[in-house]
């Protein structure tokens, strides 16, 4: 009987070294993303997703926090270890990414790991081609976010994900890409581009509808910038807001203040 008691918590030690060797050896990443109105988290093992959650027009300040501790029991239920923390880093909402960021850091602090800051327009065009469009070689990809007004985001990619273009606030008109939209197809998406889609007429313009930035797309961005340990300063890092915060005070708010002068 002690020989089988004895095989047995020997095989029990075995098993728990082999799920400790896996543990360390996976690059676990915790995703998120919450620069526009779309709220995601996911797990990802290099470019492997394991879970994800994610919700539209969501409160970021609420949905969250309950997303990653869904996804972080997750996690624990499986006996694995959490190696980083990747956040789509902007540009985009200047509240949502104060949130996102908040958050990010704190994880990183508690579990002494590093933090990952993703570019979120690439994220956004890793979206793109997460959802089953393949541009050719030939397309350019501009993925635009909202920035108030007729104004977005934007900055352009080639079909492999590489940046062509500095991120800029580009205010939208008739012109807008005119030159590039003479010689070759873009490729625009992102809650930005139906701006665009309602002034501009070339034939080379090419919409893509429902694309948002996706956590749970973030694998291939989080894990290239791990192994290259290309990690954001924790006590420093902000992220990329482009535009300072503006705060706009109402017409009615502004006669009141008038008043009482």
């Amino acid at each position: 009987m002690s020989f089988f008691c004895t095989t047995f918590a020997a095989l029990l030690v075995i098993r728990k070294l082999y799920q400790l060797a896996v543990a360390y050896t996976r690059m676990l990443t915790l995703n998120i993303e919450t620069s526009t109105d779309v709220c995601s988290a996911a797990l990802t093992d290099g470019q492997r997703l394991i879970a994800s959650r994610m919700l539209a027009q969501g409160n970021h300040a609420h949905d969250l926090p309950l997303f990653i501790d869904s996804l972080l029991t997750l996690m624990r239920s499986e006996g694995m270890q959490l190696s980083a923390v990747a956040l789509s880093a902007g540009p985009g909402s200047y509240t949502g990414l104060r949130i996102g960021t908040a958050t990010a850091k704190g994880l990183c602090y508690g579990y002494g790991i590093p933090l990952l800051a993703v570019d979120t327009l690439q994220l956004l065009c890793a979206s793109l081609l997460g959802s089953g469009f393949e541009p050719s070689p030939s397309q350019l990809l501009c993925p635009m976010i909202d920035a108030r007004r007729m104004e977005v985001y934007t900055a352009l990619f080639d079909s492999s994900l590489n940046r062509l273009s500095d991120v800029e606030a580009k205010v939208i008109d008739t012109d807008t890409y005119a030159d590039l939209l003479q010689e070759r197809q873009l490729v625009f998406f992102g809650n930005g581009a139906a701006k665009l889609k309602s002034v501009i007429t070339s034939p080379n313009a090419v919409f893509i509808d429902s694309i948002v930035p996706d956590a749970k797309y973030m694998g291939l961005l989080a894990s290239s910038k791990l192994e290259a340990s290309d990690f954001a300063d924790l006590a420093y890092f902000a992220p990329f807001y482009l535009k300072e915060f503006q705060v706009t005070v109402s017409h009615k708010a502004q006669d009141v203040l008038h008043q009482h002068k």
